[in-house]
């Protein structure tokens, strides 16, 4: 029997949420033999095709692809206005999770209130997730910090003076003489319930 039938069988049983023992593999492809089975196994852990979890029962898992980005808990800290800008207020609501390659300590998120970004797909009762940093480019969506009061807006440059540009024709540029950047949006996020 191939390699590659006992790969499809314990594949087929992880992506079902139904990690196989190896009687289990061995009775569901009919071998005579457990070791048999461990073989195979073995040869696929490997190969790279498998990954064994030592000392766990059930413990065969696939590999997870580099280039998935790990799984955060970001602290959801309150609102941050899409119109005129309110006052900031630090307060973690909740966490939600957020894959991403960037340190879990530069990320945060904030829910939207208001309309002046609908331009750019980011509404009234949104999460947008942020990056912390303090240096972003002209035309990025950032949330700033406007004295004492936080806004989510993108950053324009006109001859040396940046300033925020709402993504709603209905809404006026903020031009003030000292902003500081927070962070630029990485992620929106939008419940459809």
């Amino acid at each position: 029997m191939s390699r590659d039938l006992v790969f499809q069988f314990v594949r087929d049983r992880l992506v079902a949420g139904e990690p196989p023992t190896i009687r289990e593999v061995q009775e569901g492809l009919g071998f005579k033999a457990v070791q048999t089975v461990r073989e195979h196994l073995n040869h696929l852990v490997e190969e790279g095709r498998l990954v064994k979890l030592e000392g766990v029962s059930r413990g065969y898992r696939l590999p997870m692809d580099k280039r998935t980005p790990p799984t955060h808990l970001v602290p959801v800290l309150g609102q941050v206005q899409a119109g005129a800008p309110t006052l900031a207020v630090e307060d973690i609501e909740t966490y939600i999770p957020v894959q991403s390659h960037y340190p879990v300590e530069e990320l945060f998120a904030l829910r939207v209130k208001g309309e002046s970004m609908t331009g750019a797909g980011i509404f009234d009762g949104d999460l947008v997730v942020v990056r912390r940093q303090p240096l972003v480019v002209t035309g990025e969506i950032v949330v700033a910090l406007v004295g004492d009061e936080a806004t989510v807006k993108t950053l324009r440059q006109r001859r040396k003076n940046f300033y925020l540009q709402p993504e709603n024709p209905e809404f006026d540029p903020i031009e003030p003489e000292e902003f500081t950047l927070l962070g630029r949006v990485i992620e929106i996020r939008r419940n459809l319930d």
